[in-house]
């Protein structure tokens, strides 16, 4: 039976512009069905989540741009399920505004946080660690997060440091936090590797809601206060126009360093259930089925000579020919082409910024 005091807070404000063209402004990553499995990343990460939470319990936190399209592509939430952010501020105002909604309903809340657009292969065994969590969590003073054993010196990610003594489970999976290590260079992220005590972060937070309140008031006083002045208001008339106010100068800053890089009450469950953050076209190369030359093709019509180690994404119908190319990102959407080296995908963020300037917001 699921737990009516679980809760699910889902971050879906982002606009994924390292997955330009295919994402855009209009239609970020999250709503779309990136891996060509019929279902968007926000429709698969909700569906993951009604095996823990009560559906009414989850809370999808996106910007009022994305409104439509979130209720659009989850019709099984509420309007008031959907939490709309003014301004993009980062995760911990995000988190801290969906704690004042949930603490509407319910004060003992034990919470569940999120992001919209990861890949999970073993849903099976995500579903008991993130249930393992939350039973944790709730019974605990912790702010606990998941780190995923490292398969490679990936320098997209975070890293967390943990303390192989200090296990709180009878399993051996929930340990005490040394250190937090944002996206490292190569040379340290094989270090971390060959260390064997740093996870991969994930991004994935589970705490009680005064757990988490008793963090921000410690940790983030000028964030928490700004919201704890809209109690009354939320879930009324009045809550949009006083969200407007606050966002305006609310600061910018991440639950990861705003609170549990801080705190000493954290704590990180080793898992591994086929994670992946998605964060790039590489990532999404890896993911994907390839051809006998380990080119990755979506796109009913395309032509490759002397071609291996590409990604191409095009439309359906779209007669494409490649001739010469490896490693390399080929992907075209509306009225734009890329074409770009899978080694210099991180260039792609300027590459959005340099069209728009140059060419209009339409584009991107």
């Amino acid at each position: 039976m699921i737990n009516p005091n679980y809760y699910c807070v889902i971050m879906a404000g982002g606009v994924g512009a390292r997955f330009w063209p295919m994402s855009n402004s209009s239609t970020p990553k999250q709503f779309i069905d990136i891996l060509g499995e019929g279902k968007t990343l926000i429709q698969k990460t909700f569906s993951r989540f009604t095996q823990i939470c009560p559906k009414e319990n989850i809370y999808i936190v996106t910007s009022k741009a994305y409104k439509d399209i979130t209720l659009q592509q989850l019709p099984e939430i509420a309007e008031e399920q959907v939490i709309l952010e003014p301004y993009r501020r980062n995760t911990a105002p995000c988190i801290a505004y969906a704690n004042y909604k949930i603490r509407t309903r319910n004060p003992n809340a034990t919470i569940v946080v999120a992001p919209s657009d990861h890949v999970i292969l073993k849903e099976d065994v995500f579903t008991r660690v993130i249930e393992q969590g939350l039973e944790a969590a709730s019974h605990n003073d912790w702010l606990l997060t998941i780190g995923i054993r490292p398969s490679s010196p990936n320098t997209g990610y975070g890293y967390i440091q943990y303390d192989e003594d200090r296990s709180y489970d009878k399993n051996a999976t929930i340990y005490a936090v040394k250190t937090f290590t944002e996206k490292p260079e190569l040379e340290m992220a094989k270090s971390f590797l060959q260390s064997g005590d740093f996870l991969w972060n994930a991004g994935i937070f589970m705490w009680s809601l005064p757990t988490i309140q008793k963090a921000f008031e410690t940790f983030l006083p000028d964030v928490d206060e700004l919201f704890k002045q809209g109690e009354g208001l939320y879930g009324t008339d009045k809550e949009e126009d006083f969200i407007d106010q606050i966002y305006q100068i609310c600061r910018s800053i991440s639950i990861d360093y705003g609170v549990m890089e801080h705190a000493q009450n954290v704590k990180v469950i080793a898992a591994d259930f086929g994670w992946s953050d998605l964060g790039t076209w590489g990532s999404l190369y890896e993911l994907r089925a390839k051809d006998a030359h380990k080119n990755s093709i979506v796109g009913n019509h395309v032509k490759t000579y002397d071609t291996e180690k590409c990604i191409i994404h095009v439309p359906k119908n779209k007669v494409v020919v490649v001739q010469g190319l490896e490693d390399y990102i080929v992907v075209e959407n509306n009225d734009v082409l890329l074409i770009c080296k899978k080694s210099e995908e991180q260039q792609i963020r300027q590459y959005v910024t340099d069209v728009q300037v140059d060419f209009g917001n339409k584009y991107v």
